[in-house]
C-alpha cells in the first residue's frame, strides 16, 4: 500500500489570526399571555433580555427576537412570530433558538415535541433557559416529554377552571352572548342585549313572512332581492341562516346557555351539546323583538 501526502496549501501571513470563524446565527423566541400592562412589560423586557444576551457573545450573531405579544394559546396555530420563526428555520437562516421555557414555546406536548423533532433534523438546537434543556443533549428529549407533559397538565387544569367558572356564570343565569353578528342586538356598556332597532325590523319581517307561509328559501330570496343585509353586513342570505333565526330562542328574550361546548383544551373544537353536559335556560333575560306566542311556533322550524 502506497500512501502519498498531499501537502496544505501555503497560506499568506498569520493564517490563524486571517482565518475568520464562522458565528452561529442565533434567534430568540419570546411569549406572553395576556395583553395587561403588567404582562406588557415583561413582553418588553424579554426581548431586551435576549437582544442583549446574543449581542454580548462573541460567538454568535444576532439573526432576530421573534415576540408573540398578548397571545395565549395551547396550540402554535395563530401565532405569527412563531410560525415566521419556523419559516427562517426551514430557509436555513437560524443555527440555534434560545426560548425562556417550554411552556412560552408551547403547552401542547404533541406541538412541542413535533417541533422540536422537525428542528433537530435540521440540525437546529433550542436552548430553554428556565429548565437548562438543550435539546441536542442526549437527554434532551427525555426531559423534554417529561417537561412538556407537566406543562399541558398545567393547560388543562387552566382549562377547567374557565370551564368551571363559565358553568357558575351559567347557573347564575348570566348571559354570555357575541352581539357583533346577532342580528337585532347590540350590547350595551355592561354586556347586556339590547334591541338595534334598524336590525330588529329585518327579524320581525322574517318571522312574519314565515307565519304567512313562505319558506326559508323564499323568505332569503325576497330579503336579497331587496338588498337588506345580514348580520354580516352581506346582502346573500341562505335558507339555513333563516332557519337559524326563527329557532333562535333570544328573539323572544330567554336564553339557552351552553348550545355547545369544548372538547378538550386542545383542539379547542366546539361541537353541538346533545345533552352530553348540562344546560341552562334563562327567561325574560333581555328585551324581546318577537313575542312568545309568535316566537314558539317558529321555533319547530328544524
Amino acid at each position: 500500500m502506497n500512501v502519498i501526502k498531499i501537502p496544505a496549501k501555503p497560506q499568506k501571513g498569520n493564517n490563524a489570526a486571517k482565518q475568520e470563524v464562522k458565528k452561529l446565527r442565533v434567534a430568540a423566541y419570546c411569549r406572553v399571555s395576556t395583553d395587561n400592562e403588567e404582562q406588557a412589560t415583561s413582553y418588553e423586557t424579554q426581548i431586551e433580555h435576549y437582544t442583549e444576551f446574543i449581542n454580548k457573545n462573541p460567538e454568535w450573531e444576532l439573526v432576530r427576537v421573534y415576540a408573540d405579544d398578548g397571545i395565549s394559546a395551547t396550540s402554535t396555530k395563530g401565532r405569527e412570530q412563531f410560525n415566521a420563526m419556523i419559516e427562517d428555520c426551514k430557509k436555513g437562516l437560524i443555527d440555534m433558538i434560545l426560548t425562556k421555557s417550554i411552556s412560552r414555546f408551547a403547552r401542547n406536548t404533541v406541538d412541542c415535541l413535533n417541533y422540536i423533532r422537525m428542528l433537530k433534523e435540521m440540525n437546529i438546537p433550542v436552548f430553554f433557559e428556565k429548565e437548562s434543556i438543550n435539546t441536542m443533549d442526549s437527554k434532551g428529549e427525555v426531559l423534554l416529554t417529561i417537561m412538556a407533559s407537566l406543562a399541558q397538565q398545567e393547560s388543562e387544569s387552566l382549562s377547567q377552571n374557565v370551564k368551571i367558572g363559565v358553568q357558575y356564570r351559567f347557573q347564575q343565569g348570566k348571559v354570555m352572548v357575541n352581539a357583533r353578528r346577532f342580528l337585532g342586538y347590540d350590547k350595551d356598556d355592561e354586556g347586556h342585549l339590547i334591541i338595534n332597532p334598524e336590525q330588529a325590523e329585518i327579524v320581525k319581517r322574517i318571522f312574519r313572512e314565515y307565519l304567512e307561509g313562505a319558506s326559508c328559501k323564499k323568505i332569503a330570496q325576497g330579503l336579497q332581492r331587496d338588498g337588506i343585509p345580514n348580520a354580516r353586513g352581506s346582502t346573500k342570505w341562505h335558507d339555513n341562516s333563516i332557519r337559524l333565526i326563527l329557532g333562535n330562542e333570544k328573539y323572544m328574550g330567554d336564553a339557552l346557555l351552553q348550545k355547545t361546548y369544548t372538547v378538550d383544551c386542545l383542539s379547542k373544537k366546539r361541537v353541538k351539546n346533545s345533552g352530553i353536559v348540562p344546560q341552562y335556560y334563562v327567561e325574560d333575560d333581555h328585551e324581546a323583538i318577537i313575542s312568545k306566542e309568535t316566537c314558539v311556533p317558529c321555533s319547530f322550524v328544524f
